[in-house]
């Protein structure tokens, strides 16, 4: 008996220690510091290396070819498109690559030398239909939320990779704010936009702007009818109005740990 009971013991002090120690560590695990984009990995590389993600592009642009193959321009004002730049035309993907491997956030001085590389490509399908296009005479407008100091450089871009409009004429960044339906109307103004694209909802209409998930949500199945015959969306998991306006809900002031927090909470499981 009184083995047994120095046996009892002794289990019980090793569950006590065993205890403390996997409370010390998940008290130490829990102000571990997160890495800022590594939630994002597995988005950057879908974008890179997913056969899908290259299969979306071409549908999408196929899509836009259907719809301006099958006009008949009986309009008095000439015919546009008005497309988005990144992630629309223009691959950014290794940029966040970057943002991964050096544990970085955005930063506007970061995304302004990745633009003077001049390195970002074409997303699949894009040249052909743009260039499609401009032979059927409709115009395209690319406007973009890339700074407007960005502009020389977005254009040297744009041409090296043959994509037609590439002038300061057709191409509008940002200046003082990043909606973008002032300029939306400075083409709408003279010409009849057929096509809107983008990987934005902000992209198509300012219904969209500074609105939440819920928001956004609800407004795309009122708006169902409009997604593939007027507006084009193309697939970003990368980043995004989803992300900062919808799943941080416009909050720029979390930090880290917050937004681990908050991408968790707003997990749908069963």
């Amino acid at each position: 008996m009184k083995n047994i009971s120095s046996l009892f013991w002794s289990l019980s002090c090793l569950l006590f220690l065993t205890s403390c120690m996997d409370s010390e560590n998940n008290t130490t695990n829990q102000g571990l510091d997160i890495p800022k984009k590594e939630h994002a990995t597995l988005a950057v590389l879908w974008q890179q290396q997913a056969g899908e993600y290259k299969a979306l592009s071409y549908q999408a642009f196929n899509l836009a070819t259907a719809r301006i193959m099958a006009l008949e321009n009986k309009q008095e004002k000439p015919l546009a498109i008005i497309t988005d730049l990144d992630e629309t035309v223009l691959d950014n993907s290794p940029y966040s690559g970057m943002q991964i491997q050096k544990d970085l956030d955005y930063t506007k001085e970061d995304w302004i030398e990745w633009g003077k590389l001049k390195q970002a490509k074409a997303l699949p399908g894009a040249v052909k239909f743009f260039t499609l296009a401009d032979s059927l005479n409709i115009e395209v407008f690319y406007i973009s939320n890339r700074y407007n100091i960005q502009l020389e450089e977005t254009v040297a871009n744009m041409k090296e990779l043959g994509l037609p409009n590439s002038d300061t004429s057709h191409v509008f960044l940002r200046t003082n704010s990043s909606e973008k339906q002032e300029r939306r109307d400075r083409v709408l103004e003279d010409h009849n936009v057929v096509l809107y694209m983008g990987d934005n909802l902000s992209d198509f209409s300012n219904v969209f702007d500074n609105k939440s998930s819920e928001a956004r949500n609800t407004l795309v199945d009122q708006m169902q009818e409009s997604f593939g015959a007027k507006f084009i969306v193309f697939p970003n998991p990368m980043y995004g109005d989803w992300e900062t306006k919808g799943v941080y809900e416009n909050n720029r002031n979390l930090s880290d740990q917050q937004k681990d927090s908050v991408r968790h909470a707003k997990l749908i499981s069963y």
